[in-house]
């Protein structure tokens, strides 16, 4: 039996996408319902942060047009919940530590495609307030956008 409080954090990034408005985007999980969530995901060995969310971008959004407007000043953890452990990424990890980025859209929603990689995880997608994220966001995330629409107010200005 594994303890999972030994288990290491999964080095992950997250991008929030600012629309010209000042809203950001957010995506539903394909096969999970009402789950909205932010762009984010790993970052592979002696990859830079910065280049890795900037890659996340286009894998999960499907475009790069986006600048890095500034970033969150630590690492923002999470644990999976219990039924998740042992499961999400073949157990070895106990939940997440991300670096996030608030990110500048400088395309059209055109330029947004779900669809542009083999592997899509999003099956729709929208532009909300900042401030409804917490609210959007399943149990286990809901503190870290709580810090994220906080510190990140200033970029939706």
């Amino acid at each position: 039996m594994t303890d999972h409080a030994s288990l290491p954090y999964r080095l992950n990034v997250g991008a929030v996408l600012f629309s010209p408005d000042g809203r950001v985007f957010v995506g539903k999980r394909i096969g999970v319902p009402d789950a909205w969530q932010l762009p984010q995901g790993g970052i592979d060995a002696g990859e830079d942060p910065r280049e890795a969310v900037l890659r996340e971008l286009e894998e999960e959004v499907g475009t790069g047009k986006a600048e890095i407007m500034g970033e969150h000043p630590g690492w923002l953890r999470y644990d999976l919940p219990p039924a998740l452990l042992g499961v999400a990424w073949g157990g070895k990890y106990r939940g997440q530590k991300q670096k996030w980025y608030a990110l500048r859209f400088t395309g059209r929603d055109e330029d947004i495609r779900l669809d542009a990689h083999a592997h899509p995880e999003f099956e729709d997608w929208k532009w909300v307030n900042l401030a409804d994220l917490p609210a959007l966001a399943v149990a286990f995330k809901r503190e870290i956008y709580a810090t994220l629409a906080r510190d990140f107010a200033v970029y939706a200005k």
